[in-house]
């Protein structure tokens, strides 16, 4: 009897954390960049006038669940989101040295 409860339970909190956050796993999975993507992309849905009428009670109930798995994923997010000086400068040089093999630098003798 109580393993059946037990079961039960489990499988029960299994299928809400699942289903809970969907916006916040696919915006990480499809490769947004920022922090608290997810949520913004609900807020970004609730707001716009093109989202269904049928859609919007399902991001306003995935909202909250979405803000908890975005600050889970908030240590991932701040180590991939390095925006520190010598980042922006080594992914500048990196774009000018592309720039340059497609299209050398002329040269003045």
């Amino acid at each position: 009897m109580i393993n059946k409860i037990c079961f039960k339970a489990l499988v029960l909190s299994g299928g809400i954390f699942f289903l809970c956050g969907c916006s916040s796993i696919m915006s990480h999975s499809g490769g947004k960049e920022g922090l608290y993507s997810g949520t913004r992309a609900n807020t970004q849905a609730l707001g716009d006038p093109d989202t269904s009428w049928a859609l919007k009670p399902l991001v306003a109930l995935d909202l909250p669940f979405s803000a908890v798995m975005d600050t889970v994923f908030l240590p991932w997010d701040l180590y991939r989101n390095d925006n520190s000086l010598k980042s922006k400068v080594e992914a500048s040089e990196k774009k000018n040295m592309e720039i340059n093999s497609a299209i050398p630098p002329a040269k003045f003798l």
